[in-house]
């Protein structure tokens, strides 16, 4: 359809005539469509929507902003994938852009341009969008996944923030005796990913090898990850983390009862902006480390558009949009400080120095990788997580499995994943 100005120059000298011929196609406005997630800050998508409409004005177009719970949106895309109908762009996550890959637009020029404009793109923000065939995915920010602890708590019991998941293990027992367990997810939940991966890798075991398709998990490593987390779940937390939903753990922290989680600031920002007194109480350290180093391994979220949109070029221009520094700025701001940019110039926002309770999370960035690591991500990376292979693993063993057969299990799924043999959940 032609633009405003292309109209113009086309009818330059053109008889009044022509011009009333063409004005109703002039009125009818061009709509792009953008499916993303629920934020977990509410303001987060408050500031997006204001930018998609102040686009829209500017634009002559609309910009429709349709958000649907996260657990939700893997099922929608592969619909969408599955039909080639939909949205014109995508929120992706994690390997998303792999899996999707021969489906999204190839952004290499767009992505090129963004990451010189400011400093370059974090390598394991970059790694999880660039796939062989190109640049599926533009980085949209990733999101720090700390430890989150009650302080009223700890000093209860005489700890300082635990340094390694061994020192979690050990404070977790004498804190559930004390009345407030640790708790992180057992459960079909995505922070049931950032925790289970961050924990192997710091004890040295793996899920995939470096070459992305032999599985990896059968090892006295993955044993030990097992019975730590057997271990943890019987003496430090609540049979309540085998059905926690990405909320459940900020429920348990913002009850007063919970003295540690392994999440992103959302509880902290949702005591803020509630005013509830608890917040005084929550503070965040760096993510543990073990044997292996210190390792994590955060959301990191993307902007792909699907090869069937109609609006690929607009698509493009809204996302180079969304990345003025005005407007990107303005949206780490409304998230106070949740949605952490892939690109290292906007790490020096004054956001991080505001409160000294946000000050150690940029810091975060310097031991993430993408989900798979060692092996760079690829579509089976999307089909684990998708389908909650190492999540199932453990509740498997928690529950009485034993650790090797349940490592069994889990190496016969993921080599039904590297095959293309499992389906999104």
């Amino acid at each position: 359809m032609q633009t405003r100005r292309q109209f113009f120059r086309v009818t330059a000298g053109a008889g009044a005539g022509l011009a009333l011929a063409q004005a109703p196609a002039l009125a009818q406005k061009r709509e792009l469509t953008f499916f993303s997630w629920n934020h977990f800050v509410p303001a987060s998508d408050d500031e997006l929507r204001k930018q998609a409409e102040a686009f829209g004005k500017a634009n002559n177009c609309t910009v429709r902003v349709d958000t649907v719970a996260h657990l939700q949106m893997p099922a929608k895309i592969a619909a969408e994938a599955q039909s080639q109908s939909g949205h014109d762009m995508l929120r992706t996550a994690s390997a998303d852009t792999f899996l999707y890959e021969n489906l999204l637009v190839t952004l290499d020029d767009l992505v090129d341009k963004l990451g010189k404009a400011a400093g370059g793109w974090y390598p394991f923000a970059a790694e999880m969008n660039q796939t062989k065939s190109g640049w599926k995915g533009v980085p949209w920010f990733w999101v720090s996944f700390p430890g989150t602890y009650n302080m009223a708590h700890y000093k209860k019991a005489g700890f300082e923030p635990p340094k390694t998941w061994d020192e979690l293990l050990k404070q977790g027992k004498v804190l559930k005796k004390q009345g407030n367990p640790v708790g992180i997810p057992i459960s079909h939940c995505s922070d049931a990913h950032s925790t289970y991966w961050s924990v192997a890798w710091s004890m040295g075991a793996k899920v995939l090898e470096p070459d992305g398709k032999t599985p990896g998990i059968k090892s006295e490593k993955t044993e030990r990850v097992i019975e730590w987390y057997k271990e943890l779940y019987r003496d430090a937390m609540e049979p309540e983390v085998l059905s926690w939903d990405d909320a459940g753990n900020n429920r348990f922290i913002l009850s007063g009862k919970g003295s540690w989680i392994h999440n992103p600031i959302s509880p902290y920002n949702s005591a803020l902006a509630n005013k509830q007194p608890i917040a005084d109480d929550i503070n965040h350290h760096n993510s543990p480390g073990g044997p292996a180093g210190q390792h994590s391994a955060p959301p990191i979220l993307g902007l792909g558009i699907w090869k069937f949109s109609k609006n690929v070029e607009l698509a493009k221009e809204f996302i180079t949009y969304l990345f003025r520094k005005e407007n990107f700025d303005a949206w780490i701001v409304a998230s106070n400080a949740f949605n952490h940019p892939p690109l290292k110039h906007f790490a020096d926002h004054p956001i991080w120095a505001r409160n000294p309770k946000f000050a150690m999370l940029p810091k975060e960035a310097e031991f993430a990788h993408p989900r798979g690591w060692p092996a760079h991500p690829n579509d089976a990376v999307q089909r684990i997580d998708d389908n909650y292979i190492m999540a199932d693993m453990v509740a498997k063993a928690v529950n009485g499995m034993p650790a090797k057969r349940a490592m069994e299990w889990a190496e016969e799924q993921v080599a039904r994943a590297v095959k293309g043999q499992l389906k999104v959940s």
